[in-house]
Formats: structure tokens, sequence, C-alpha cells
């Protein structure tokens, strides 16, 4: 039996993606004759709302041999996600998703498909649309005042930047913090150079406010520098010179919880029940006791069970207010361009709609993007967040180029399933990582192997969205756990033919409109295959773009670009595409013969 349903084909659904509110959704069905007389109605239900779906009858469009063809048009005004599925009325059989997206007949419930519907004045910033990201771990980066002295008597400063990160055990059966390992504000600038010769267009930060430990999120004084980092002109110096470089910079927000010696937590230890602070945290059971107690169990909620960060209560005013306050703060008086929002899914609705109105009060620009791992329909709705850190990029990226445990067809299906979810501006500010501070370096997932790493790296950059790069990943810094993914930037001994790649695959984006703001449409992704074939498009340029990320070759035509001299080095192939050797890259424009290129 053919596809019945699509949401994934024009024919079926359009538009395409996320609609705005007010749009017209056109919605068809491809009936075969052997299912006999049926009556579609299309079954439509809003999120959250628990009384009955409503029932659209579809019109009767025509018919081609042995099918019928089947239509309804709704608009929808009302923001949020709705869920569908197609009723065939006469009798108890209905159309619901099947694994492959492809609508398939059933006699009970199933999967649904969705629609996002997104407020129709929300817009993300213009500016920041297919720029690329370098995530970078203050501490571990680079090291510019030397042999500085630390600022706490417990913090325990590391000279051999190749040395593994440890922890150090205290007297009463907890640790200390971990070693330190010197970066700080100025190391940065001094990379500038490096980074703007990469071709990075934004710098994000992970914190760098006054905090307890070498990680900093668990912060002690949102209106400072640590000084373990530098200090608030040194950190002024570094975002006037990242935009006299065309760079911005935004900085981790950490505010859904915060650390042990922020002046309103201390506060409450010290009064209990009679500060004035008492209720700007979750759950207090008192007395408080003090959070470095190994045995005694804390009377407070915590951030992952860690006692050294109290969770705030976001829903109180009086911490809405502090917090949005902190965050025009940054923007307005050293012109940050923007925030990334930890744990973003753990904070009060109401606080992010009063950040983002403050916060783009002071600059419209600002880029506002939250930790949210998985969907996030919810934040992108248009009065939150701008976009998230798009871990589901890394899921599908995962499967498919390192561990490939999934064919083409079902990675073309899940980055398809991603571009469906949101309207486009959201879209093309998607943050695609491959990895972060939270997750194993993606190079360890693939097993050391460097080509499977590049296979990914030139995808993501040829993919809608914004590419973050983690610092250390281009020259080769592996990990699977904290102390191992966390390392020191080892600018002394790392891969330079990585570095040539992200260098290259960076360039490439840049050079072309398509790779940065055009439509994706894939031409070839079977089953049971690891060969993929995708378009790029935008007014005056098309691109193709062909990965084999399977071990055998694939006989293809030529290719007219190809990063082989920089990473890794293999005897030309002009008509196969073996395995992760070449990357290949044409203009639609060209003659057939040459009109598909090869990316592996």
């Amino acid at each position: 039996m053919s596809c019945l349903f699509n949401s994934y084909d024009p024919y079926f659904k359009q538009p395409f993606g996320a609609v705005r509110a007010g749009q017209s959704v056109r919605l068809s069905l491809c009936i075969p004759e052997e299912l006999g007389y049926v009556d579609p109605h299309l079954v439509l239900q809003k999120e959250g709302r628990f009384d009955v779906p409503v029932y659209y009858r579809m019109n009767f469009n025509g018919q081609t041999p042995k099918q019928n063809h089947f239509s309804v048009e709704v608009t929808l005004n009302d923001p949020g996600l709705y869920f569908y599925y197609f009723d065939l009325y006469t009798d108890f059989r209905r159309i619901v998703r099947g694994p492959d997206n492809c609508g398939m007949v059933s006699w009970q419930d199933g999967e649904k498909w969705q629609i996002t519907v997104y407020d129709a004045a929300f817009e993300t910033p213009e500016s920041i649309k297919g720029k690329v990201f370098y995530q970078i771990f203050p501490d571990r980066f680079c090291e510019g005042v030397e042999n500085k002295p630390m600022p706490f008597p417990d913090r325990i400063y590391q000279a051999d930047k190749h040395a593994e990160p440890f922890w150090q055990p205290n007297e009463v059966g907890g640790h200390l913090n971990e070693d330190y390992f010197g970066g700080d504000l100025k190391g940065i600038q001094l990379k500038l150079p490096y980074l703007h010769e990469m071709g990075v267009d934004f710098l994000y930060l992970n914190p760098i406010f006054a905090a307890g430990q070498y990680h900093k999120y668990d912060t002690i004084d949102y209106l400072h520098i640590d000084p373990c980092l530098g200090t608030d002109a040194d950190f002024r110096q570094l975002v006037e010179e990242c935009h006299a470089r065309g760079m911005r910079v935004i900085l981790d927000g950490v505010f859904n919880h915060c650390g042990a010696q922020f002046f309103a937590f201390r506060d409450v230890l010290e009064k209990q029940r009679e500060s004035r602070y008492a209720d700007w945290f979750y759950r207090l059971s008192f007395p408080v006791v003090r959070p470095d107690d190994p045995e005694a169990i804390p009377g407070y909620e915590c951030f992952g069970y860690e006692r050294l960060m109290p969770k705030l209560d976001t829903a109180n005013p009086e911490v809405r207010e502090y917090f949005c306050a902190v965050g025009e703060y940054w923007v307005r008086e050293f012109g940050i361009d923007g925030w990334r929002l930890d744990v973003a899914s753990e904070v009060d609705d109401a606080f992010w709609r009063e950040f983002r109105r403050r916060v783009k009060a002071v600059d419209p620009d600002a880029l506002l993007i939250g930790e949210v791992w998985g969907g996030a329909r919810h934040w992108l709705a248009g009065d939150m967040l701008d976009s998230t850190m798009n871990y589901d990029f890394r899921s599908h990226c995962r499967h498919f180029f390192a561990e490939g445990s999934i064919d083409a067809r079902t990675f073309a299906g899940r980055c398809a399933d991603m571009l469906m979810r949101y309207k486009r501006q959201i879209t093309a500010a998607q943050l695609n990582l491959l990895d972060s501070h939270d997750t194993s370096r993606f190079l360890d997932i693939c097993g050391g192997e460097k080509r499977r790493l590049a296979l990914a790296v030139v995808f993501m950059c040829c993919f809608p969205g914004m590419p973050c790069v983690f610092y250390g990943d281009e020259l080769g810094v592996m990990g699977t756990n904290e102390l191992d993914f966390r390392r020191a930037m080892p600018w002394d001994a790392g891969d330079e033919s990585l570095r040539e790649l992200y260098r290259e695959a960076i360039a490439l984006r840049r050079r072309h409109p398509a790779l940065r703001r055009g439509d994706l449409r894939f031409l070839r992704a079977e089953a049971g295959e690891q060969l993929l074939v995708f378009e790029r498009s935008c007014p005056g340029e098309s691109l193709t773009i062909t990965i084999n990320a399977s071990p055998e070759p694939n006989a293809l035509p030529p290719f007219s670009w190809d990063i082989r001299k920089s990473y890794p080095a293999v005897p030309p192939l002009p008509h196969t595409a073996p395995n992760e050797h070449t990357v290949g890259l044409t203009d639609t424009a060209a003659p057939a013969s040459i009109r598909r290129g090869c990316c592996v």
C-alpha cells in the first residue's frame, strides 16, 4: 500500500513545518480504492485542552488510478502545540503516524502527528542567523596571566596543563573544589585572532561570575567577574575587542539555582525563619543546616542533588525582579549580546516572559538561548526564548555518524522532524552542537575515529541553524566523563589536521548563502544505506551535498570541491565516494555530470 499521508511531503501538508497563528494549513490524503468507501475527517486537538477533539470533514478532490484524493484547510489562531490524525469515519479505522512518518491504517489509537503554531509577531534576531558559535569553558581554555595567586584558600592551582583534573578530599569526608588550570579572560583575549581566523562569530562563555567551584555554576555574586578569571574591567575589554573584530559574546545565566555563599542564602543560614529571603528558595525545612556537612540532610531543595547549589524559587516576584535586573545589567553596562540560560526548562514560565521583555527592551537583538534537552516548543512560542541548545541534533548525529546504528532513511526522518517542529526563524537560530560541557566528547563516541567526526562536522556546517564548536574539539580533545571532557586546551599538542577541517568547513559555510539561510531538501536517504544526499537552496544558489557514512565506497559522479588536502590525505577517487575520505560540493548550475558532490 502506498503512503496515505506524510507530513514531510508538501503534497500532503502545506506549509512545511511550524505555522504562524492565523495561517491556513492544508492537509491532504491519498486513499487506495482497496480501502472501500471512506468519509475521512481530520481529528485535531490542542495540547493542554482536555475537551473533545475537533473533527473536520475532508473534501473529495478527485481520482487517480486506484486512488482517491481528499483535502481540508484549517486555520489555527491560538499559538501552541496541536496533535492530529485522520478518522476514516465509515467504521472504526483511522490513519495514524507510522514509524517512517507515513500514515498507516489502524483499528486502534496510535501515534499522532504534530503542528506547532507560533505567535505571528515572534521574530528571532535577524543578525544572528547562520552564525558560528564557539563555546569556552573559561578555566580550561587559556591562561593569560601566568602563576596567578588563587584568591580562595581551598583552590588548587594546576601548573601542568596536560595533567588530569582531580578531586581533593577534605577533612569531613567530602571534597574540595577540583583543581584550577588558570584559564582567564586575558587568555581568551589572547586567542581572539585564533578564533577569528577559524571563522567564529559568537563566543559562548560558560559562567564567569564569582563562584565557589571551578565550573562556576554555584554563583556567589551575579554582578562581578570571578577573581580567578580576572576583573570587571578585563571583561569589558574582552567584549570591546570582540566587537571590534566583528565577534559577539553571550554569557551563561544560571538563575535556577545559586551558590551556598550567595548573599540571600547566607542570610537564610544565619537568620533561619526570620530571614527576609526565606521565600527565595524551594522547600526550606528549618533549621536549614550547613551545606558542607556531608552527614546532614539539606533542609532545602538542591539542583542535581548538589548541596552547594540551593534551588531558587523563580516564581517569587522578588527573585524574578532581582535576576531580570541582572540580565539587563550585563547587556546595558557591558554590551554583551545575549544569554545562554541554564536549565531553562526548570525555571518558571513567568520568569522567562519577564526576563525576555526586560532584556529585549535594552537590546532587541539580544539573543536568548535556553538549555532544554529534547522538544522545546513550549519555550519557543514567541514569549520566552529565541532558541535552544539542540541536543536532539547531537543525538541523531551520534547514532548516524559515530555509531552507525541508524540508516540514512531514519536519520533523514529525524532531521526532517527537527525542521518541522519550529518556525523557520527558530530553526535558523537553533544552536546545533556535537558536544558540550555536559556530554562526552563526540570524538570519543566515534571510538577515536577522526574521519567519523569529520563527517559530522561537515554535516553540522551544512545544516540549518547555528553550528557550535566546543573548545578543544578542533584539536582532538577526548573524554567520556567530567574530568576528561573538561581537560585543559592542548595548545601545544593538538591535532592540526582537525583544526584545518573545522576551519575549511566553517569557511565553506561562510562562502555560500544557501548553507546559512537556504531551504533543505533530502534527495536520497534509503533504508539500509548510509548514503545521504540533500540540497540547500536559496534565491541565486543551490547546492547538493552527498555524505557516505558507510564503510564501503559508493559510485558517484565526480566532484569539484574537496578537503582531502586537509584531512585525511587519501588517493584521488574521482568517481567513487570512499568511506569517510572525501568531501565535495558543487553548484547545481554545473553540468549534470558533476552536479552532485561527495561529502564523506
